[in-house]
């Protein structure tokens, strides 16, 4: 096989979770692009309808199915969606998740459960569902986005940074179980410069944070689109129970991917 033949997704379908903005949409669009039929599922329709029609311009198929992944029985009709569009489910992409600063003392523990539910019961629950479907068509791939939150000891994130050590190690364990059939990985990102932080992030502290990172700039989704496209693809095919920071070289804490 040639080496760039082992970049694509020709004849592949995706679910992509959070799929309607920032890295959810740049995952979708760059699936596409390298050849996948993609399901895109958010909470907002009119999102995920864009980023279709985006992905149908390409001349792939794609569908929006509008989702809260907090709800887990939604998660089945993501599924069932995907399944009555294309017939087959061989990628899925556990985006969807976040949740900002907490203070401890004020935070309840139902709330601190619901920053689980949203980052990581979810994730496994959509997983669990997917992985039948992915067997049957002769393997899949699971692509996890967690983040350096999950290693970096900072205040007042620590229902955040412990729901997304939990999706880390979720991902280790799931790739145990699901090999060789389903491989499972996960990114970890650093600073990522979405449109939604452009908007609410202080000149100084942009300053700050990109002197922070040694490669001297914030992220862009693309930069987690093509390490998403690396683990789907066979180009990493040996690849799993893996996940790889793409964090600019940072070490320590300079803001919650």
């Amino acid at each position: 096989m040639n080496i760039i033949d082992r970049f694509t997704l020709h004849n592949q379908v995706a679910i992509v979770t959070g799929g309607g903005r920032g890295i959810g949409r740049a995952i979708a669009l760059t699936y596409a692009q390298a050849g996948a039929d993609v399901v895109c599922a958010a909470r907002t329709l009119a999102d995920v309808e864009a980023v279709a029609e985006e992905i149908r311009s390409m001349g792939r198929r794609a569908i929006a199915v509008s989702c809260d992944v907090t709800d887990l029985p939604q998660l089945g009709g993501v599924v069932d969606a995907a399944l009555k569009a294309f017939g087959r489910i061989t990628h899925l992409v556990n985006n969807a998740g976040g949740s900002g600063p907490n203070d401890p003392l004020k935070m309840s523990a139902d709330k601190f459960e619901g920053v689980f539910r949203f980052n990581v019961s979810s994730a496994y629950e959509l997983t669990r569902l997917c992985v039948p479907h992915m067997r049957e068509s002769g393997g899949g791939n699971v692509v996890n986005i967690t983040s350096g939150a999950a290693r970096y000891a900072q205040p007042y994130f620590s229902a955040y940074g412990t729901a997304k050590a939990a999706l880390t190690q979720l991902t280790r364990l799931l790739a145990q179980d699901f090999a060789p059939a389903v491989r499972v990985n996960a990114i970890a990102p650093g600073p990522i410069m979405t449109a939604a932080l452009d908007r609410a992030l202080p000149a100084n502290m942009r300053e700050g944070m990109i002197n922070n990172t040694p490669l001297k700039r914030l992220g862009e989704v693309e930069d987690i689109a093509a390490a998403a496209l690396y683990l789907a693809t066979p180009a990493s095919a040996w690849v799993t129970g893996k996940v790889i920071e793409v964090d600019g070289g940072a070490e320590s804490s300079v803001w919650p991917g």
